[in-house]
């Protein structure tokens, strides 16, 4: 009878939330890397260098880093509701203006308002659906939520690679209509967070009486079982000096600077080998498909198996070696299945990563935790695109940057089987304290 329930919640839990906070995603990765497209004519027109390019397209992270905590604490305040449907709309403002600016000033001043506009999304979801799923459904759960970033990739390349082939219409140049055209779903959905979205399965009326009972008790269960954990954090300030949390921050970090770099810099890397913008999109779309593939069986098997460390370990080496092969790759086929490797390996790493958190964190530590490792994380998004950018001003290639971005994933790598060590000694060390 449990089995039966505990399958009907999940069913439930699946097709009633992740859908929508995916489809969110979808539309914020699409607002956060079309600037890769944009560049195509936007680079020209405003007198971007490939270093300014790099500093704008990763300056989005600065202003994400500063409001991180401070966003996601809200959020466990006042509710994924309000705070998310604010997001959602400022960010769909900034980024409809970014169609206006003149120059680098004005480039670098809008990423960096994008990222003040957006910081405290992903934290704030990755919070909500620790909320609402049990812990052995969790890394599943986050898996189908992030499967959103490849498949704005997948489905988005195409469009902003047509939105591309457009003429200058209404006095407006093409990239600048691709800025203004992928800002109006992040509007629009701002509003339907209001009608869709829940705050607490407490409140969940499409789930039977003992649907509800038999989620919120097994929520509460998971709860005692972390507040009887002798390493478990509850308090903000607690989880912010937690060494765990600043483990997990500087992991992500190097999964970051390899999602972005991909995000920013592979439509440029497929263009040079003479492809339309509409062909670029179309090619670039390939890897992002496969990558939610593996990303959706790589988190299932984390799920039933339990384990995480080298859930997370074989796909940051699989992604670092598919950036290295890519700096060497001659061919558009052998540039295409290096990013095949980095989507697929970045991707998969990424949903073992977020069920870490909540096994030892809970309540404002929660928040301030997940956001704290998000905004650090996301760093990379910063580093990874700027050292690529710099390093091509200079050599005028890209496999210098793709090396040190490689170098990132296996650090990663390092610090996950590190952390990993670590909580093993402590386990069998016996504690005395209450």
């Amino acid at each position: 009878m449990t089995a039966d329930l505990e399958a009907r919640v999940a069913s439930k839990l699946t097709w009633r939330i992740l859908p929508f906070v995916m489809l969110l995603y979808f539309v914020s990765f699409l607002d956060r890397v079309n600037v890769g497209f944009a560049a195509f004519s936007m680079n020209h027109a405003l007198g971007l260098t490939p270093a300014m390019f790099g500093l704008g397209g990763g300056i989005f992270f600065i202003g994400y880093f500063l409001f991180e905590v401070p966003s996601n604490l809200i959020l466990n305040r006042v509710g994924a509701r309000i705070w998310i449907a604010r997001v959602m709309v400022t960010w769909g403002l900034v980024s409809a203006a970014s169609a206006f600016v003149t120059g680098p000033t004005s480039f670098y001043a809008l990423r960096f308002l994008l990222g003040v506009a957006e910081a405290g999304f992903f934290p704030g979801v990755i919070l909500y659906l620790s909320q609402w799923f049990p812990t052995r459904q969790r890394a599943m759960a986050a898996a189908v939520f992030m499967a959103a970033a490849p498949l704005s990739s997948a489905l988005g390349s195409p469009v902003s690679g047509a939105v591309m082939e457009l003429p200058r219409l209404l006095g407006l140049a093409n990239w600048q209509w691709l800025f203004v055209i992928e800002a109006v779903p992040a509007l629009l959905l701002g509003f339907a967070v209001l009608k869709v979205l829940i705050d607490r399965p407490e409140q969940a009326k499409w789930l039977e009486p003992d649907e509800r009972e038999w989620l919120l008790a097994t929520l509460r269960e998971e709860s005692r079982a972390r507040d009887a954990h002798a390493g478990h954090v509850a308090g903000a300030l607690r989880a912010l000096a937690d060494p765990r949390v600043l483990a997990l921050a500087l992991i992500y970090f190097g999964t970051s600077a390899g999602l972005y770099t991909l995000g920013i810099w592979a439509p440029l890397m497929i263009r040079e080998f003479g492809f339309s913008a509409l062909g670029t999109g179309l090619i670039n779309a390939i890897p992002n498909v496969l990558a939610i593939v593996g990303m959706i069986v790589w988190a299932r098997h984390s799920d039933r198996s339990k384990e995480r460390t080298w859930h997370i370990i074989v796909p940051c080496l699989v992604a670092a070696a598919g950036l290295a092969f890519a700096g060497i790759a001659q061919t558009v086929v052998g540039v295409v299945a290096a990013l095949v490797l980095v989507n697929v390996g970045i991707s998969s790493a990424k949903a073992p990563l977020w069920a870490m958190p909540a096994s030892f964190l809970s309540g404002a530590g929660a928040a301030a935790g997940i956001a704290m490792t998000n905004s650090i994380g996301n760093l990379g998004g910063f580093v990874g695109p700027f050292v690529i950018g710099w390093l091509k001003s200079r050599t005028g290639g890209y496999a210098g940057g793709l090396y040190v971005v490689a170098a990132f994933l296996v650090l990663s790598a390092a610090l996950t089987l590190l952390m990993s060590l670590r909580d093993v000694r402590r386990a069998a060390v016996p504690h005395t304290g209450a």
